[in-house]
């Protein structure tokens, strides 16, 4: 089992910038497709981004041009850089690992956009 622990969410203005984090536990990281996934109150879960372990990246195109996924597989974490943050990505951003059929997700970090 993949255990998975975000941070860096917190309250910012719209405009602003926050970098999330997502520390997985495993020595086979670098094998995991890992991706964050945000849910706003009253909506479905929804993909922000995903990175497989090959590097390639998938963006919904809400944020496309302004959050980046990124990975450290010596650090055994991944990223997601939010900049020109706007009041519709308040949600709780999820981070998910897949490998094989093995999917696990954190327990969430909430991102408030507010002026």
């Amino acid at each position: 089992q993949v255990q998975l622990v975000e941070s860096g969410g917190g309250l910012v203005q719209p405009g602003g910038s926050l970098r999330l984090s997502c520390v997985a536990s495993g020595s086979i990281f670098r094998l995991y497709r890992m991706g964050w996934y945000r849910q706003a109150p009253g909506k479905e879960r929804e993909l922000v981004a995903t990175m497989t372990s090959g590097g390639s990246t998938d963006y919904a195109d809400s944020v496309k041009g302004r959050f980046t996924i990124s990975r450290d597989n010596a650090k055994n974490t991944v990223y997601l850089q939010m900049n020109s943050l706007q009041l519709e990505d308040t949600a709780v951003y999820y981070c998910k690992s897949s490998h094989y059929v093995y999917d696990y997700w954190g327990q969430g970090t909430q991102v408030t956009v507010s002026s």
